[in-house]
């Protein structure tokens, strides 16, 4: 097992090392070890910060077995080795006996003394090294949107939004605005570089875009925003989610994710001499995210909720197809103001989904497009959502699954996807998948209730 907070002589690295200073610095009273499990729900196991040099050096063991889709009774031993970059107070456990902080970490296998194949974040960063052997490096910068609910009297979510606001609309309209600033405030003394919020097109529906960043480093970040954005709301008493589509019959929540390709410290992406701007590596990266889209939805659009937002008239894509011009295409291709910013837009994603999973998902299919030479087909300048479907087979665009089981059939048919997710992962996902699909369907909804109840 390759430690990377240890030295070869066996002390902790300059960056671990300050770590455990600041620990002292900050008066931390206790470290959070945060690791995800297959669905990307955060888990964590809480040590008091004087643990924080043997969680360094020898990781901290826990009962992987109890964890969804880790492990069997039988083969539960994990240990948890910390990033040391990830260190953070945590803004919102600030207490007169100490503060709080976390650390995200890598799971290994304590029989083999390897990273865990089940671990999400080993996922990722396979991908990554895939990349890194091609020559690239890849960057990240979704746009995570959420919505805010009030309370019950009993502290239980409802869908009351507080709020009457639309598209950047200001207060009083948009009555979360200050929930927002605290937000923004808790998320910048967790080391993000906020770029923008604001009111989203649905009451009660916001956005807060923070710098792109490395893949991991953007992984990571999404998995924090997520806990940052719901801690701080429950602090105001609102119930902050990332359910795709909580409301009927408006727009649901997304999570466009920007991506792009550096070579030799280069835009890999960009061709000034192409009319989009687009290199020749743009467009077989682009092709190969549209070539695998069916089943990256499964791992990008994880939920039976995500297919309830990815239906037309809502400006959520659900034809594969790409443009440079409208928001109708699964993919779209940004204006950038200089060659460093070209990059590609994958629209379909939703912020239910496990950010490792779905970005390393996304990649492999990207590279698959670049290995294999993949052309991508001419963009869509029109708007798609007006297609009948004639038109639409005259230009060959093909549509998303329209549930999760379709969603699910497509990734068992999808070698490179699955190869993305690894044996391990591919098994537990699908398995949960299927069974999450199964329970919807033998499952009886109040609209049924309503719709047919007294009329049969």
């Amino acid at each position: 097992m390759t430690n990377e907070n240890v030295t070869p002589d066996g002390g902790l690295t300059a960056e671990a090392q300050a770590v455990l200073d600041e620990i002292e610095e900050k008066d931390v009273g206790f470290l959070r070890l945060q690791f995800t499990d297959i669905l990307g729900t955060v888990k964590n196991v809480a040590v008091p910060a004087d643990q924080a040099e043997k969680a360094f050096t020898d990781g901290i063991y826990f009962d992987g077995s109890s964890i969804e889709g880790f492990v069997r009774i039988q083969e539960s031993d994990m240990r948890l080795i910390p990033d040391a970059s990830t260190f953070a107070v945590l803004p919102w456990r600030k207490r007169e006996d100490g503060a709080s902080a976390r650390m995200i970490c890598d799971v290994y296998n304590t029989s083999t003394g390897e990273p865990f194949e089940g671990d999400p974040r080993y996922v990722l960063q396979r991908a990554i090294d895939r990349a890194e052997e091609m020559g690239f490096e890849i960057n990240f910068a979704p746009e995570p949107e959420f919505f805010l609910f009030e309370e019950d009297e009993d502290g239980r979510a409802t869908t009351k939004t507080g709020d009457q606001g639309g598209y950047f609309d200001l207060a009083p309209k948009d009555l979360a605005s200050d929930v927002r600033r605290d937000i923004i405030y808790g998320l910048e003394e967790m080391g993000f570089e906020i770029e923008a919020s604001h009111h989203e097109v649905a009451r009660g529906q916001h956005e807060i875009n923070f710098e792109y960043d490395d893949a991991l480093s953007t992984a990571d970040n999404v998995a924090t925003f997520r806990t940052v954005v719901r801690a701080i709301a429950a602090q105001h008493d609102l119930h902050a989610t990332f359910m795709p589509k909580p409301i009927p019959k408006i727009n649901g929540s997304g999570m466009h994710t920007h991506q792009s390709l550096f070579k030799d410290g280069k835009n890999a992406f960009h061709d000034p001499d192409d009319e989009f701007n687009l290199s020749g590596t743009a467009h077989s990266y682009l092709a190969g995210i549209l070539e695998h889209a069916p089943a990256i939805t499964a791992v990008s659009n994880p939920t039976v909720n995500s297919y309830k937002r990815l239906v037309p008239g809502y400006e959520a894509p659900v034809y594969v197809a790409w443009s440079d011009r409208n928001r109708s295409a699964l993919i779209r291709k940004p204006a950038a103001r200089i060659p460093a910013a070209s990059r590609i837009e994958a629209r379909f994603p939703d912020p239910s989904c496990n950010p490792y999973l779905a970005f390393a998902a996304l990649i492999h299919a990207g590279l698959d497009g670049i290995e294999k030479g993949l052309e991508a087909p001419d963009p869509i300048r029109e708007n798609i959502y007006e297609f009948d479907e004639e038109k639409r087979k005259e230009y060959g665009i093909e549509t998303l699954p329209s549930n999760l089981g379709e969603a699910v059939d497509a990734l068992e048919e999808d070698e490179v996807i699955l190869d993305a997710l690894g044996d391990h992962i591919g098994e537990k996902f699908i398995e949960a998948k299927t069974e999450e699909f199964t329970d919807y369907l033998v499952d009886v909804s109040e609209w049924e209730l309503d719709r047919y109840l007294e009329k049969f």
